[in-house]
């Protein structure tokens, strides 16, 4: 077993991200992005932008129909799509569950969702990412890439343990969750650990107290997807998102307080840090 690397500023410019060139927005891929009730939609757009600001081309969006006018004013650069409220999708979903460079399943999704996530993932292609209600469906048949970016007390659920075992030893939670669903698992908290099948381990220390507030979740997995649709490995996707959220939050912290800042100025930072 390889020793666990640390992601720092160091990893980034060992590990670039690859470069458009002349390619426009189809060559930096398309992100779809399924989660949000009507008292969440603003989940999906924090994710949604923030995968944009992580250099992704293209960007599709849902809500409930209701909302579908909704959002898109408020995030003018995505297309929405109506979220239904069971199993039976529509076509246009459908397809862009097909089409997309990346799939990110649920922020903002709620409890009620889980089984629209389970059906849903068995439409999905692409690299999938996990986060918040989508994570009900991390046992799923679907795509062979998977990430799952829960926080402790959503691993708790998913190992079926207590909250306190996994705060104990978030690494252990994490390769048991990687091994168990076959996937690159982000163990969020103030040392984030990320984990492989293969028991690769990396860690970010970074970032600070002011990024553990509502909404930095659907950043961070916005960002993870953002950098996945432009075709990069899992496991270093993985890691560009924690870097880049955590450093976000860093200058943050020194610009404006270390406490206080809000989920919605995090994705504008990440632009300047994509080239380290």
């Amino acid at each position: 077993m390889s020793p666990p690397i640390t992601i720092d500023a160091a990893w980034a410019r060992d590990h670039p991200l690859p470069h458009p060139g002349e390619g426009g927005k189809e060559a930096r891929g398309r992100v779809l992005v399924v989660g949000g009730g009507v008292a969440l939609l603003g989940a999906g757009r924090l994710a949604g932008e923030a995968a944009l600001r992580a250099g992704a081309g293209k960007l599709q969006l849902t809500a409930p129909a209701e909302a579908v006018a909704m959002m898109s004013l408020i995030v003018p650069e995505a297309r929405v799509l109506g979220l239904p409220r069971d199993e039976e999708a529509d076509d246009a979903l459908f397809q862009a569950l097909g089409q997309a460079d990346a799939v990110l399943i649920g922020p903002g999704m709620e409890a009620d969702l889980g089984r629209l996530a389970k059906a849903l993932c068995l439409h999905v292609r692409s690299p999938l990412v996990l986060d918040a209600g989508g994570l009900a469906a991390a046992a799923c048949p679907g795509p062979d890439v998977r990430i799952l970016t829960p926080h402790a007390g959503e691993m708790a659920t998913l190992l079926e343990t207590e909250k306190a075992e996994v705060e104990a030893d978030p690494a252990s939670a994490a390769k048991e969750a990687a091994r168990r669903f076959s996937a690159v698992v982000v163990m969020k908290g103030a040392r984030t650990v990320i984990a492989t099948p293969q028991a690769r381990l990396a860690y970010y220390a970074g970032g600070g107290a002011g990024l553990g507030i509502s909404g930095s979740g659907d950043v961070l997995a916005g960002v993870i997807a953002g950098v996945l649709a432009r075709g990069v490995d899992p496991f270093e996707a993985a890691a560009w998102g924690v870097y880049l959220h955590g450093e976000a939050g860093r200058r943050l912290a020194e610009r404006v307080g270390a406490l206080g800042f809000l989920a919605r100025e995090i994705a504008a930072e990440i632009p300047r840090l994509l080239h380290v």
